[in-house]
């Protein structure tokens, strides 16, 4: 167990903490923007800063004030700082705890082919995995990751992503995996912490952070990007929001009648339809602004009458071909009632 409690460090104007956080035989996924502390944190953990304030313990051993050789814990940058004269099985067997493991390493990690190669010669995908086989031979009681895979071409990223979730997980120790890609923090993190400004916002399973965001931030960094002002309203007795000149049910909640409050639904819950009252959910008209290409799907962003806001849709190719949509073309678009999240009140601002 990696146990961090009310871990401070400030930096000028910048501050981090109150830290406090619990990481048990798990990966941990901390999520957030860049120079909002994820590295400090894990310099911190790594012993290479030392923390203002605060403790650190792992497995019950007190880690504040410790050398970073004399902690049990091994940081891989995001380059992978791997000596360049060396060959890859030398870069391992520098920090291996014994080097009978490193070929079951290197097949693990699909290595195994470039072990007697130079590491200056390494591809960066090459060059990652060497540098996790190298952590991993030191036998750590905590592996701390810090954007392992930033400078990576997109399909090695992937593929290491799906590479990396279950060998981490095998490893039985506390893992903290420091990213500002969401993708690379759920897919990877049994937990994720999502940071800002120095501050914890929400730490909890990828899959609640995502659907149940707490705060405004949480909400839009996570992909909400439909995050919306309202009003809590009641409609014969059930719950309900309004906005603009649309009135939506929603599940139970905590909120007065009256409260103003963000409330979001990612984009691919919006869904356009043929028939508002045959779908039977959460309705409203707008028009196409936009229609976008990502890849493996398209987004189509909807201005929906009575309001300036804009709802994003993000559609299969297939319901996108069946559609035909045009710029500026009327659409209908079903906002289902369990998809709709009240992230929490507007602080006094005019939700309107």
């Amino acid at each position: 167990m990696l146990a961090i409690d009310g871990l401070t460090k400030s930096y000028g104007a910048f501050d981090l903490g109150p830290i406090d956080l619990a990481v048990d035989e798990e990966v941990l996924s901390v999520l957030g923007p860049s120079g909002c502390g994820k590295t400090t944190l894990l310099s911190a953990v790594a012993g290479i800063t030392d923390p203002d304030a605060g403790t650190i313990t792992l497995n019950g051993r007190e880690l504040t004030g410790r050398v970073p050789e004399d902690r049990g814990t091994v940081l891989v940058f995001q380059d992978g700082a791997l000596f360049p004269h060396m060959t890859a099985r030398e870069n391992v067997a520098y920090a291996a705890a014994s080097t009978e493991n490193i070929d079951d390493l290197a097949d693990t990690l699909e290595i195994g082919d470039v072990l007697d190669q130079r590491a200056a010669t390494l591809s960066g995908g090459e060059r990652q995995r060497v540098a996790l086989a190298r952590s991993l031979a030191a036998d750590p009681a905590a592996l701390l990751l810090d954007e392992p895979l930033a400078n990576l071409d997109a399909p090695i990223k992937r593929r290491l992503r799906d590479e990396l979730r279950p060998l981490l997980s095998s490893l039985s120790i506390p893992v903290v995996y420091v990213t500002h890609d969401q993708h690379e923090a759920t897919a990877i993190g049994d937990q994720l912490a999502v940071v800002k400004d120095g501050a914890i916002q929400q730490c909890d399973t990828p899959s609640e952070v995502f659907a149940r965001p707490t705060t405004p931030f949480v909400a839009s960094f996570t992909g909400s990007t439909n995050l919306f002002r309202a009003r809590i309203a009641a409609e014969k007795g059930t719950p309900a929001l309004e906005w603009a000149d649309h009135r939506f049910d929603v599940v139970d909640h905590e909120y007065p009648v009256g409260e103003a409050v963000w409330f979001c639904i990612r984009p691919e819950y919006v869904t356009v339809v043929d028939d508002l009252a045959a779908d039977g959910q959460n309705g409203l008209r707008g028009d196409v602004q936009r229609r976008v290409f990502e890849g493996d799907g398209y987004r189509i962003d909807v201005t929906p009458a009575g309001t300036d806001d804009v709802v994003q849709a993000t559609l299969s190719p297939p319901d996108y071909d069946r559609l035909g949509l045009d710029d500026r073309e009327r659409v209908r678009l079903s906002l289902p009632r369990d998809a709709i999240h009240i992230v929490g009140e507007c602080d006094g601002i005019d939700a309107g």
